[in-house]
């Protein structure tokens, strides 16, 4: 197949699933063209079968904000043109469902029929497609998709909830490469983190306030007061200046390392103990999958598809959202017995299995072809 795949070409989970995604249907054989505004964070070209076609945006004068939707449908015109796609894969519903639908009709006036696959991801239809701004124009791009994707029933619930959706949406979940995201030997590494033996708890996001990162460092001052232990905050954004102020007020500014944004997050969680993740709201929760990959276990809150992957005292803990307390409580919990803690590890590597990339592929092939299908037919 002839793959398009639009995302947002950031650190963001949505962009790191459609990004790993594409490489992977690459791998397997598929032509895949990537098109957005700038190449996707972790998207290599090493590969005959990977394109990256960029959106230029003409910022005129009479613009007050580039249309960078539009600019994006008229790409995805010449570009389905010219490398004959036989589908697109839109992941986010804010611009790219509706930039895909103005494509779609475009390219009919060629005489030329392309479905396209809309992902949703979370923050899309729990945040922004809310917005009395941007409601209908998303409610009618889900609806008018050739196919629908959410990545955990609860999302996928949330979005029959919130819209008014009459079309099928398939749960597909996210995924993780195994391959890359497994325990390797970085003793040198946490030794230089922990020399003194001390554990190692991690939290990686962007630091928006949805992420409750300031959390994260109230649940570590309480852990470090019976435990001897550092904390490695991965990432960047808006919240990042008031985390590093708290630590100082709580007085634990010193066991804490903020490291900023990271390609190679894969070699930090091999020196981790926990992984903490007390998010207001996660559609799924890659970043704590990756976590598992690497054999940690998770402390999360029990928000949105987070139970659906976080399996309550076997994987790690769920605990109410702000209640840093009982996150603190269950993370002392198993780091205070090594026996326990090897257990809890074991547990998150094999719950991570289930997601491997080998077994969740199929599943986006196969749709692919059933939407192409059903395309063909409603000619």
């Amino acid at each position: 197949m002839k793959i398009g795949i639009v995302c947002y070409p950031t650190f963001g989970g949505s962009g790191v699933v459609a990004t790993e995604l594409g490489k992977a249907l690459a791998d397997h054989g598929h032509q895949v063209h990537f098109v957005t505004y700038n190449q996707p964070a972790r998207l290599d070209l090493f590969s005959e079968n990977l394109f990256y076609h960029e959106v230029a945006v003409a910022n005129y004068p009479l613009f007050d904000f580039p249309p960078y939707e539009l600019a994006l449908a008229s790409r995805l015109v010449d570009v389905v043109r010219f490398e004959k796609l036989d589908v697109l894969h839109v992941h986010y519903a804010i611009p790219h469902a509706s930039a895909a639908y103005m494509a779609k009709q475009i390219l009919a006036t060629y005489g030329i029929n392309i479905p396209f696959v809309t992902t949703l991801h979370g923050t899309d239809i729990t945040l922004v497609g809310q917005e009395r701004t941007y409601k209908p124009a998303v409610t009618f791009s889900i609806n008018e998709s050739d196919g629908v994707t959410a990545v955990s029933e609860h999302l996928r619930a949330d979005t029959y909830k919130f819209f008014e959706i009459k079309n099928d949406i398939k749960v597909i979940p996210n995924f993780i490469d195994l391959n890359r995201f497994s325990l390797k030997a970085k003793d040198h590494f946490r030794k230089a983190i922990a020399p003194n033996g001390e554990k190692i708890l991690v939290h990686t996001s962007n630091f928006r306030k949805v992420k409750r990162t300031e959390d994260v460092i109230k649940i570590f001052a309480h852990v470090v007061k019976q435990i001897p232990a550092k904390l490695l905050m991965v990432g960047d954004g808006g919240e990042r200046s008031g985390c590093e102020q708290l630590a100082r007020d709580l007085g634990v500014s010193d066991q804490i390392r903020f490291l900023g944004k990271q390609d190679a997050i894969e070699e930090i969680l091999s020196v981790a103990d926990l992984f903490l993740m007390p998010s207001q709201s996660e559609s799924f929760g890659l970043a704590a999958l990756e976590a598992m990959a690497c054999k940690v276990p998770v402390i999360s809150s029990n928000a949105g598809g987070l139970p659906e992957l976080n399996i309550d005292g076997e994987t790690g803990f769920l605990r109410d959202v702000g209640d840093v307390d009982g996150m603190a409580e269950s993370a002392i919990y198993i780091l205070q017995n090594e026996e326990r803690l090897n257990s809890f590890k074991d547990k998150a590597l094999s719950r991570a299995k289930v997601f491997d990339l080998k077994n969740i592929l199929p599943e986006y092939e196969n749709y692919y072809k059933e939407v192409i299908e059903r395309s063909r037919k409603a000619q």
